[in-house]
């Protein structure tokens, strides 16, 4: 069955069946390697993209259920890095295998455009369910909060040496 996609922005037709799982409609068909899967019963986030602007775990979103709205993974965050997220990640060297990253920095993008400062019971709410094996959670919480303060301030940022101008979430 053909569906019609919108992901970050571009607006594609996809043949899947109604019931496949986002997750591998991104990975397998439009070649979106940044959704990863990590459990498959929506448990620990890995998979989780925004959905009508909402975060969602999309190894339980049906295809059908996305059709015709819009959908951004992690590469739609911005396309050279600036996303306040993306900046934040990166100076606080957040990171640590990596794997659970894109999920947790699309919860915290969906928090952020409904928060613009959150406490760290909003951000550790927001997060829930978003597990991180190495266990970068207070990092993951301090670089919320300076993400929150790059939108805020919507000045240029240094970071890595280069003058990166933020976009808006």
């Amino acid at each position: 069955m053909a569906f019609k996609l919108t992901v970050n922005g571009q607006t594609t037709s996809v043949d899947a069946p109604p019931d496949m799982p986002l997750l591998w409609v991104l990975r397998d068909v439009l070649n979106l390697r940044g959704t990863k899967y990590g459990c498959g019963i929506g448990a620990c986030g890995a998979c989780t993209v925004h959905l009508n602007g909402k975060a969602v775990r999309s190894c339980l979103t049906p295809v059908s259920a996305a059709a015709n709205q819009p959908i951004m993974t992690v590469e739609g965050l911005s396309l050279d890095g600036t996303h306040p997220v993306q900046i934040a990640w990166q100076d606080l060297d957040v990171p640590q295998c990596g794997y659970c990253q894109a999920g947790q920095m699309m919860s915290a993008a969906a928090l952020l455009t409904k928060t613009l400062k959150p406490t760290d019971k909003d951000i550790d709410t927001a997060m829930n369910g978003n597990l991180c094996r190495c266990g970068t959670y207070l990092r993951i919480r301090a670089a919320v909060h300076k993400a929150a303060e790059l939108a805020a301030n919507k000045a240029p940022h240094k970071s890595t040496g280069a003058a990166m101008q933020q976009e808006e979430l």
